[in-house]
């Protein structure tokens, strides 16, 4: 199985830094499967070529499970697999390729996001769907396909053509984008994954699909065959995708309607308090691993840093633009080893079973459930309180009755743009109790910020406890 990528970019030996690999040396490198090795068949000033090329030991296929369930004993030893790109190739990049798929590079940090003119061959690459789902995949993504069929190996040539292409992907880009979109669509065109696939496989689709997944035409395509078409994570994957911020992705529009709601709120440094209020409510309950649902720009997440108390605290937000700013809020890539391991940005949805939040002895939700469309919140409540069940829960939500008494904020209007309902004292406290007696939690209400002797205070405060 091999991959080679070409570059004329000048110097071509950039390449090397790129992908982290000398070019003067073959390296090698032992996979689950077999073992991958790294040279470089052309190195010049105008051009150069990095092959990788991949050994698949067909013992280690039948140990490793699939394999071993192919129909027949002789197909579990002699079979395609050691010939053609698939997902084996897809892990070996995401392994042995890894700080180019990220996109860094330290001795050359302007190189990762330089667009160079690269041409990706791939000498055997199955395609279940033929070349029409070949151009339909790579053509969107800005990519000259070139393609030939291969045919089946025979001497009276009897046999016909072979599902198989040799492939030539040609395009100016950053690298990491090759190799990203390889990574993703070389399963999808075999329609095949080599290993289990669970929820986890949801978060790396749309990781590795940032920014260009959610716009692509055939993302259904995509995410069926990625998922090895498992119904339940391919509607999981599709429905967080069009939650994601793909119509404001620079997250411009959600930062403009965050500033006017602070601008709102300030005279009373009402989001302060709330911050405040929800830190010490986990603080005095002597918890110590946190998810912030909803975290936004990672500001509870600072808060709880602070403290040595919290040994992991985990942010989860649908918003890919707010994970970055909470990322560089943070400051993540600065952070000492001992004090990056305490936290954690995942990108997901909160109305959707995950099982990366079960185990935590809290969870907080500030100013998140109003942004959810009310037909919705049940599912949020499936998601959180019976799959995930932290034992604390505390949410806040605004106070609608309060609105009047914000000087700006015009009658009948909602404090923020986004969100979708504001609730009365007495309807959070219905949904609330309610909530709390179907799962099992008791329930504590209280209220943040000054408090008005006819409407209330501005913030309400749900905490909930799972009973024993």
């Amino acid at each position: 199985m091999l991959l080679t990528i070409r570059t004329t970019h000048s110097p071509a030996g950039d390449l090397g830094y790129l992908l982290h690999k000398h070019p003067e040396r073959v390296q090698d490198f032992d996979l689950g499967f077999g073992r991958a090795h790294i040279f470089y068949p052309e190195l010049g000033d105008d051009a150069c070529t990095a092959a990788l090329l991949l050994e698949i030991d067909p013992i280690r296929l039948v140990r490793g499970g699939p394999a071993a369930q192919a129909e027949g004993l002789l197909s579990q030893y002699v079979n395609d697999r050691p010939y053609v790109a698939s997902s084996f190739l897809s892990v070996a990049i995401a392994q042995v390729l890894r700080s180019a798929l990220a996109g860094i590079c330290k001795e050359r940090p302007e190189l990762p996001e330089l667009p160079i003119p690269l041409v990706a061959r791939l000498p055997c690459v199955p395609c279940r769907g033929g070349e029409t789902l070949l151009r339909k995949l790579f053509e969107p993504l800005g990519y000259t396909i070139t393609t030939q069929r291969l045919a089946l190996d025979n001497d009276d040539n009897t046999w016909g053509m072979a599902p198989y292409w040799s492939v030539a992907l040609s395009r100016s880009c950053p690298l990491r984008e090759l190799l990203t979109h390889l990574y993703v669509l070389l399963p999808v065109l075999d329609d095949d994954k080599h290993y289990y696939i669970g929820d986890e496989e949801v978060d790396k689709l749309l990781r590795f699909g940032d920014g260009w997944l959610a716009d692509h035409p055939e993302r259904e395509t995509i995410a069926t065959r990625y998922l090895k078409h498992r119904a339940g994570l391919t509607r999981m994957a599709l429905a967080r995708l069009a939650e994601s911020d793909a119509d404001d992705p620079g997250g411009e529009l959600q930062l403009a309607r965050d500033l006017a709601e602070d601008t709102l709120e300030r005279p009373m440094n009402l989001n302060e308090e709330r911050l405040h209020a929800v830190a010490l409510l986990l603080r005095a309950a002597e918890v110590s691993t946190v998810l912030d649902l909803g975290c936004g720009e990672g500001k509870l997440l600072a808060r709880l840093l602070k403290h040595k108390q919290f040994t992991r605290v985990v942010g989860v937000e649908v918003a890919h633009a707010s994970l970055e700013r909470a990322e560089r809020r943070l400051h993540l890539d600065e952070m000492p080893e001992r004090q990056r391991a305490r936290v954690e940005l995942l990108h997901g949805s909160l109305v959707y079973r995950d099982h990366r939040l079960d185990g935590f002895d809290a969870a907080a939700a500030v100013e998140v459930i109003e942004h959810i469309d009310p037909e919705r919140l049940p599912a949020f409540e499936r998601a959180l309180f019976a799959g995930a069940r932290p034992g604390l829960v505390i949410v806040t939500t605004p106070n609608r009755e309060y609105n009047p008494r914000f000087e700006h904020l015009p009658a009948g209007a909602m404090r923020h743009s986004d969100h979708r309902f504001e609730w009365t004292r007495a309807e959070f406290a219905a949904w609330a109790e309610g909530l709390a007696a179907r799962n099992g939690y008791t329930l504590e209400l209280s209220a943040i910020g000054p408090h008005d002797p006819e409407l209330g205070a501005p913030t309400q405060i749900g905490v909930f406890r799972r009973c024993p």
